[in-house]
C-alpha cells in the first residue's frame, strides 16, 4: 500500500511538472511575439547570417572577420536577417523595451527614461529594420515641408490630439502640416514675424541682417518653428524626446526639417558652448525652476554672448495664483543669471544673455547660481552630467564683447576666433575648405547619373572634423546633420561658428534618429576610427543601412582595403555599387558610392520611382 501511494505521488509530480513546464514555454511564446524579432532578440549571442525574410536558405553562424583580417577574397556573405515589422521604428539607444528588460532603476521625474541608454553588444538587434508597409519614397523638398505620406509614418493621433493647434491633419494618403504650434495656431510665419517685430529687427526678419543664424528649439513638436526659419537662412535644431507625442522628430525629418532627438535630462546636450544665437520654448511644458534652475542654466551654457531665448507659455501672461508664482519665481532667477528682458508682449517673453563677463562679476558674493569652476570644460558633452552654474565668458569674448561672427552667409567661409583653441591658423581653414570643395565636387559627379537636383535633403556627415564638406554643399537644396567623434578634438564648435549645425557622437553607438531618415551618408575614415576603437565595423553597416532610407546613398572614403570589406557585405544588406574612384597619388583613400535599394520583408513594400 505504502508503495503504491508513493507510485501516484509520483505520477502527479510528473503531471504537474509537465503542467508547469507547458504554462513556461507558453509564456515564453507569447512574450516573443509581442516583445521579440523573428530574427534576433535581445540577449541573442551568436550573430545569425542566413535565412531572412527574403529568400535566402543557408544558415551560417558566425562573427565576422574584423578589417585588415585574413579572409577569403571570394567569401561575400549572402544575407543578414530582417528585423520584425513591429521594430519599424526602432531606435536601439531609446529603446524603451531595453529599459523594461534590462530593470534599469531610472528617476522619471528627471526625465532618465528619455536619455539614451544603449543595448550591450551582446544584446543587439543584429537584424535589417524594415520599412513599414506600403512604404514610398519621401516627398521631395520643398513641398515636403508641408505634406508627407501617411504610410511612412502611420500615426495621426498627433492630428487629433492637436487638431485646434493645426500641428497636422490627415489628407488621405497624406499628412498635411498648416504650420501650427501649440502657442502660434494662425501659423509659424506670422509667430516668427512677431517675434522679430518685438526684437525692432529690420524688416520683421528674424535673421537681423545675417546676425541671428542658429536656433535651439526645444520641446519642437513636429518641427514647423524650424522648417517656417529656413527661408530666412536661419537653421534651426529641433530637439524633442520620444515621449508621449511619439513621432515628431520622424514627422520632422521626413519633412526635411533639421531636427534630433533628446531631452533635457541629467546630462548635457550634445552641442559645445556658445553655439546658439536663439533658443525657443512654446509651451515646452518645462520645470525650468527644479534642481536650482539646471535646465535653465543648460540653454544658458549653449547659448552665445547676447542670445535670446524666447519663452512662449502661460507663466508669461496668465494672471492665476499658480502662473504668477512661476513668473516671479523665474524672473528672480534669470535676473540673478544676469539675462535680462529684450521684449514682452501678448503671450511672449524674450530675455538677452550678457554679452560680458561685467554683471556676473557684480554679482553679491554667494549669489546663487555660482559660476562654474575655472578648470571646467563647457565644451564636454558626452555622457557629461549637467551642473548647476553659470558658464562665464573666455578672455578672448571679454575682450571682443561678443563671440565676434560674422553676419551669414559670410560667417561660412569666415574663419572663426574658436580656431585658436586647436591651434590651426587661417591657411589651414583655407585649405581645408578647398580640398573638400574639390572632393565634393567629384562626389557630385560620379553621383550624377543617379540624382537629380532634389534627390537629396537630409544629409548626414559622419566624421565632420570643421563642417569643410557641408559648407561645400551651399549651393544646393539640402542641410546637413555635421557629426563629430566623441574621443577627438572638439572642432563641433567651429562648426556652429560657422553657422551650421551637428552633434558628438560615438559610432561604436547608435544615432538618436529614427529609421529611413537620411538621403546621404558620408563616412570619411569612419569605419578605420570604429576598427582603432575595437567596436565591429559590420555594426555599423546595420547601423547606417538603419539610418539611410530607401534609395538613399552612402558615401564611403577609407582605405582601400575598408572598401574592399565592405564590399563583401553589400548583397547581404541590399545595397549596390553605382561608383567608385581608387585612391590619389596624394592620397591614401579610396571612394566607394552605395545605393540602398527598396526591398520587401514579408509585408508589401510599394516602390516607386
Amino acid at each position: 500500500m505504502s508503495r503504491g501511494r508513493a507510485d501516484g505521488g509520483s505520477k502527479k509530480r510528473l503531471v504537474t511538472s509537465v503542467l508547469i513546464l507547458v504554462i513556461i514555454c507558453g509564456g515564453l511564446y507569447m512574450y516573443t511575439k509581442r516583445n521579440g524579432s523573428t530574427a534576433l532578440e535581445y540577449s541573442s549571442k551568436i550573430r545569425k547570417f542566413g535565412s531572412t525574410y527574403l529568400g535566402g536558405d543557408e544558415e551560417v553562424d558566425e562573427t565576422p572577420p574584423k578589417l585588415g583580417e585574413d579572409e577569403d577574397d571570394g567569401v561575400i556573405l549572402k544575407s543578414i536577417p530582417v528585423c520584425d515589422d513591429r521594430h519599424s521604428e526602432l531606435i536601439p539607444c531609446l529603446d524603451r523595451n531595453l529599459i523594461y528588460q534590462t530593470r534599469l532603476k531610472l528617476d522619471l521625474s528627471l526625465m532618465e527614461h528619455y536619455e539614451r541608454h544603449c543595448p550591450a553588444p551582446e544584446r543587439r538587434f543584429n537584424c535589417l529594420i524594415p520599412p513599414p508597409p506600403g512604404y514610398k519614397i519621401p516627398i521631395k523638398w520643398p513641398k515636403s515641408r508641408d505634406e508627407v505620406w501617411k504610410a511612412n509614418i502611420p500615426h495621426t493621433h498627433l492630428a487629433k490630439e492637436k487638431s485646434d493647434q493645426k500641428w497636422m491633419v490627415v489628407k488621405g494618403e497624406k499628412i498635411g502640416f498648416p504650420g501650427g504650434g501649440t502657442h502660434f495656431h494662425y501659423g509659424a510665419d506670422k509667430y516668427i514675424a512677431a517675434m522679430a517685430n518685438m526684437l525692432n529687427f529690420p524688416k520683421n526678419n528674424l535673421n537681423n541682417e545675417g546676425n541671428l543664424r542658429t536656433v535651439l528649439d526645444v520641446g519642437c513638436g513636429v518641427a514647423s518653428f524650424g522648417g517656417y526659419l529656413l527661408s530666412s537662412d536661419i537653421i534651426t535644431m529641433s530637439l524633442a524626446p520620444n515621449d508621449v507625442h511619439q513621432n515628431q522628430i520622424q514627422f520632422a525629418l521626413e519633412r526635411g526639417i533639421p531636427a534630433y532627438l533628446g531631452v533635457l535630462g541629467t546630462k548635457r546636450l550634445p552641442y559645445p558652448s556658445r553655439s546658439f544665437e536663439l533658443a525657443h520654448c512654446s509651451r515646452c511644458r518645462i520645470d525650468w525652476l527644479q534642481r536650482d534652475g539646471i535646465l535653465l542654466l543648460e540653454l544658458d551654457r549653449v547659448l552665445r554672448p547676447g542670445g535670446y531665448f524666447a519663452y512662449s507659455s502661460p507663466e508669461a501672461y496668465a494672471q492665476d495664483e499658480e502662473d504668477l508664482r512661476i513668473w516671479k519665481q523665474m524672473s528672480a532667477l534669470v535676473e540673478r543669471m544676469c539675462w535680462k528682458i529684450a521684449a514682452k508682449k501678448n503671450q511672449t517673453v524674450i530675455w538677452e544673455k550678457p554679452m560680458t563677463n561685467d554683471c556676473y562679476m557684480a554679482r553679491k558674493p554667494g549669489t546663487q547660481p555660482p559660476l562654474c569652476r575655472s578648470d571646467a570644460d563647457p565644451d564636454a558633452t558626452w555622457d557629461v552630467k549637467m551642473e548647476a552654474c553659470i558658464t562665464p565668458y573666455t578672455e578672448q569674448i571679454q575682450r571682443a564683447r561678443g563671440s565676434g561672427l560674422a553676419p551669414w552667409p559670410a560667417r561660412l567661409t569666415t574663419p572663426p576666433p574658436r580656431l585658436t583653441d586647436f591651434g590651426y591658423s587661417t591657411d589651414v581653414f583655407e585649405k581645408d575648405m578647398e580640398v573638400w570643395q574639390q572632393r565634393v565636387d567629384n562626389y557630385w559627379n560620379l553621383l550624377s547619373p543617379k540624382i537629380n537636383p532634389d534627390t537629396v535633403r537630409n544629409v548626414m556627415d559622419m566624421k565632420a572634423h570643421m563642417g569643410s564638406f557641408a559648407a561645400s554643399l551651399r549651393s544646393k537644396p539640402v542641410w546637413v546633420m555635421n557629426v563629430v567623434p566623441e574621443d577627438g578634438p572638439n572642432t563641433l564648435k567651429i562648426i556652429y561658428d560657422r553657422g551650421l549645425i551637428g552633434s558628438i557622437h560615438s559610432w561604436c553607438e547608435a544615432y538618436s534618429t529614427y529609421p529611413r531618415t537620411y538621403d546621404l551618408l558620408h563616412a570619411w575614415t569612419v569605419f578605420s576610427d570604429v576598427e582603432r576603437k575595437g567596436c565591429s565595423a559590420v555594426d555599423l553597416m546595420i547601423e547606417m543601412d538603419r539610418i539611410l532610407r530607401p534609395k538613399g546613398f552612402i558615401i564611403v572614403r577609407d582605405k582601400p582595403k575598408v572598401v574592399e570589406y565592405i564590399k563583401k557585405y553589400m548583397k547581404a544588406l541590399h545595397w549596390e555599387a553605382v561608383a567608385s574612384a581608387d585612391a590619389d597619388q596624394d592620397e591614401d583613400d579610396a571612394v566607394l558610392i552605395i545605393q540602398k535599394k527598396i526591398w520587401r520583408t514579408s509585408e508589401s513594400v510599394r516602390e516607386l520611382e
